[in-house]
């Protein structure tokens, strides 16, 4: 059987009308029904149905085609499984407590969610397209086991171990209450970086545009075909961009700042947690904020090395005269309304 040729070469067309409409319809149901019970699932799932649908539209079921497909799905099983998993045990996710009874806000996420899919799924769908793997149709198909899909591969499994490491240790921790009251989750992976499964989750998509890209660099493509495979690096960097500067550090780095900062410091404040701020701000000097570093090399770095190489820019930073006071008139009008 040929390959199935949808809208375009790359399968670009088809995977966004898929996501849409998939995202589209999670929607309709969390927005009616009012429950973050399967947001999260329907991101990872809908991962899982591009990386299966491509490969079978393609129906060239190469080595490399087969083995990326099933790393992506791995991945999404992986991830939705867990994020439905934790959703269900804690019965809501606080994320969408600000937004969940707001239509436009509330589609505005989802808007997002569909973006993130489909761009980061790019190196996949472009691999499995007719553009790529159709050698009766200009197609290239090198014999599996170059170096790029051995680095690629690695690379994947480095950053799936991490990033399921991190998830499961910080759901032990807070499932099981081993970290004290007042003081950071600063064990396993967490205590060589602040956000091990964002790290992993970037080395992971890192691997797949690695582990795909071998029919452009050890094949013989045509100059448009080569220009999307290039092109789907927008994979990986999409990915950075959004777990450093969107939806993952962000929402992580400061609220946990302002939490510690007013256990110590906040109207409602304890004896026992007075040096809670302290303690706190002692883990950011000594933990990188993403790359995993043991302590004892990350803390004497230069602080000129720490926000620009290691990324821990400044406006993660929680700064007490102007944060800090924002966040005690903020506790103390709820004292009040309460």
């Amino acid at each position: 059987m040929s390959p199935v040729h949808a809208l375009d070469r790359y399968y670009l067309a088809l995977t966004l009308l898929v996501t849409v409409g998939y995202q589209l319809a999670g929607f309709a149901i969390a927005w009616t029904l009012q429950f973050d019970k399967i947001t999260d699932f329907t991101g990872g799932s809908n991962f899982f149905f591009l990386a299966l649908l491509t490969l079978l539209a393609g129906n060239t079921f190469h080595a490399r085609n087969i083995v990326a497909s099933v790393l992506v799905m791995v991945w999404a099983v992986r991830i939705g499984g867990f994020l439905l998993f934790r959703v269900l045990k804690m019965g809501s996710d606080s994320r969408f407590d600000e937004i969940r009874s707001h239509f436009w806000k509330f589609l505005a996420f989802w808007v997002a969610q569909m973006l993130w899919i489909w761009t980061v799924s790019l190196p996949l769908t472009i691999l499995n397209s007719p553009g790529i793997s159709d050698l009766n149709n200009g197609g290239s198909n090198p014999s599996f086991g170059t170096s790029r899909d051995i680095a690629g591969i690695v690379l994947w499994g480095l950053g799936f171990v991490i990033e399921t490491v991190g998830d499961a240790q910080k759901y032990h921790y807070k499932a099981n209450k081993v970290i004290p009251r007042g003081q950071p989750t600063n064990r396993g992976l967490w205590g060589w970086c602040r956000h091990p499964p964002y790290f992993g989750e970037i080395i992971c998509w890192w691997g797949i545009w690695i582990l795909c890209l071998s029919p452009t660099t050890n094949g013989h493509l045509s100059s448009s075909a080569r220009a999307a495979q290039y092109g789907a690096i927008m994979s990986p960097i999409f990915t950075l961009l959004i777990l450093m500067f969107g939806s993952g550090v962000p929402t992580a780095e400061k609220p946990t700042a302002k939490r510690f900062y007013l256990l110590s410091h906040g109207p409602e404040a304890r004896e026992e947690d007075a040096h809670a701020w302290e303690g706190y701000k002692e883990y950011l000097r000594e933990t990188s904020i993403l790359i995993p570093l043991p302590p004892f090399l990350y803390r004497p770095l230069p602080r000129i090395v720490k926000k620009t190489v290691l990324l821990d820019f400044p406006v993660f930073h929680f700064d007490e005269a102007t944060d800090g006071a924002a966040a005690l008139q903020e506790a103390k009008r709820r004292q009040e309304e309460e």
